[in-house]
């Protein structure tokens, strides 16, 4: 894509799949592509308005049982996130929107739904308690070096099949299932991930990625305000992760010394 042209970001069924401030994610790629002096554009695609097939990146958030089912069913009916994958546009998915986009998930009696397909994923409960609280990943992403925070709140377990990898490696939390100390998944130009925060607000480098999809090499950032706060805001949130982790790992000595 040439650099002068306008990037539209469409945020899918915010009415639906809205939890967790994943609606943030558009705010934060229509601000990074401003700052750079580009232009850019963020539809915001109730679930009673078609999802449009030509946009550049389609985002997806979190969302409860009920919702997730009726926003699977939709894109699903309509078929418009599988053309414009076709087509080279980007998908983005977090949390629900990552059950969503896989093979199949899993109501809340167990029964399989199925999912859009766009990455080879199968998501069933994971048992035990849900996986809430701080995660901190490093990173998989092809070309993308460093950690990337989040925060988690699901109770479902995904497995990766043929031709998918994780978004990145567990360090902190646990991400896709309480096993494989991973989460996320990606394939070309879909990434998925358990990731809220929201998660391209706490990880600038994460968002510039999914550009780079787009629109290939940009300009630097030269509000220095803008790129020390996003620094700041990183740090703070890694730091929090691991200040979280210490606290489960001193809660969990304190109870099997009390037996």
């Amino acid at each position: 894509m040439p650099v002068d042209s306008e990037v539209t970001i469409v945020t899918v069924y915010p009415d639906l799949l809205g939890t967790y401030g994943d609606g943030g994610n558009g705010s934060v790629l229509r601000g990074r592509l401003v700052a750079r002096g580009m232009r850019a554009s963020l539809l915001e695609i109730r679930s009673s308005t078609p999802v449009p097939e030509t946009a550049d990146i389609y985002l997806l958030g979190g969302g409860e049982d009920a919702p997730q089912i009726e926003a699977a069913r939709r894109l699903r009916a309509s078929g418009a996130l599988s053309k414009a994958v076709a087509n080279g546009g980007v998908v983005f998915a977090v949390c629900a929107g990552l059950q969503i986009i896989g093979e199949s998930f899993v109501d809340g009696d167990d029964k399989p739904i199925d999912g859009l397909g766009l990455l080879d994923l199968r998501t069933t409960k994971m048992g035990g308690p849900r996986a809430v609280g701080e995660i901190l990943l490093e990173s998989s992403l092809p070309g993308y070096s460093g950690r990337i925070s989040g925060y988690e709140n699901h109770s479902g377990g995904t497995q990766l099949g043929t031709g998918v990898k994780a978004m990145g490696r567990v360090l902190v939390g646990t991400g896709n299932d309480r096993h494989s100390r991973c989460d996320g998944a990606f394939s070309g130009k879909v990434v998925a991930t358990y990731l809220h925060g929201p998660v391209l607000a706490r990880n600038p480098k994460l968002a510039d990625y999914l550009l780079k999809l787009i629109v290939g090499e940009m300009p630097a950032i030269q509000d220095r305000t803008l790129v020390q706060l996003g620094k700041q805001l990183h740090g703070d949130r890694v730091a929090a992760a691991y200040r979280s982790e210490s606290k489960r790992g001193v809660l969990s000595a304190w109870r099997s010394l009390r037996g």
